[in-house]
C-alpha cells in the first residue's frame, strides 16, 4: 500500500511565484524610495520632510523654539522628529512588503528569515 502524499504547487509553479514576487517587490521598493513623508513634532514647531531612502530632504524650524539659552530642548525635538521619521519610513516599507511576502504562505509558510 502506498502512502498518500498531499499533492502541492509544483516547483516550476513555485518558481514562478517566487520570481513575480521578486518583481513586485522591487517594483514596490522603487515607489517606497520615492515617497515623501512629513513628520512634524514637538506641537509643530519642527516639519522634517523624508523620503523612502530615509533621507531628509527638508528641515523647518519655528523661529519660537530657538532659544541660545535652551539648546538642550529644540536638540530633543530634532531627534524626536527624526526618530519619528525614520521610523514612519521603516514601518510603512515593512507593512507594504508584508502585503507581497504575505503570498508566500501558499508556498508552505513562508521563507524564514526574509522579512
Amino acid at each position: 500500500m502506498k502512502a498518500m502524499v498531499p499533492k502541492g504547487p509544483s516547483m516550476n509553479e513555485m518558481l514562478r511565484q517566487a520570481q513575480k514576487m521578486q518583481e513586485d517587490m522591487a517594483q514596490k521598493q522603487a515607489e517606497l524610495e520615492e515617497r515623501v513623508y512629513d513628520i512634524s513634532a514637538g506641537g509643530g514647531v519642527v516639519n522634517i520632510k523624508i523620503n523612502g531612502k530615509k533621507e531628509i530632504t527638508e528641515l523647518k524650524i519655528a523661529p519660537e523654539i530657538v532659544d541660545p539659552d535652551d539648546v538642550e530642548t529644540l536638540e530633543d525635538i530634532l531627534i524626536a522628529a527624526v526618530n519619528e521619521a525614520v521610523s514612519k519610513v521603516e514601518n510603512t516599507s515593512n507593512e507594504e512588503m508584508q502585503k507581497i511576502t504575505g503570498a508566500l504562505g501558499g508556498l508552505g509558510g513562508g521563507i524564514p528569515g526574509l522579512f
